[in-house]
């Protein structure tokens, strides 16, 4: 599973999950529930939150995953 750094990533921005909800029609506590997920040091993404986060900042979808591939992608080991 590739997990990344949303909470690092919106710091970088200056976003905040009220922004990111606000601006991208999600409501606040489905995005809150996403971003705060219990899961070691990262947070999984579906294409939900990354929609969510592109149109938070008025970006194509495929702009944000590559930013998030390139900076933020979390190491994980595998469990085989």
């Amino acid at each position: 599973m590739v997990q990344f750094n949303i909470k690092r990533y919106l710091e970088d921005r200056s976003l905040t999950i009220y922004r990111v909800s606000k601006n991208s029609g999600y409501g606040y506590t489905t995005i809150h529930r996403s971003f705060n997920k219990a899961q070691s040091k990262a947070t999984s993404m579906n294409v939900r939150d990354l929609d969510a986060l592109a149109k938070a900042q008025h970006l194509a979808m495929w702009q944000v995953l590559r930013e998030l591939e390139d900076n933020y992608r979390e190491k994980t080991e595998d469990p085989e």
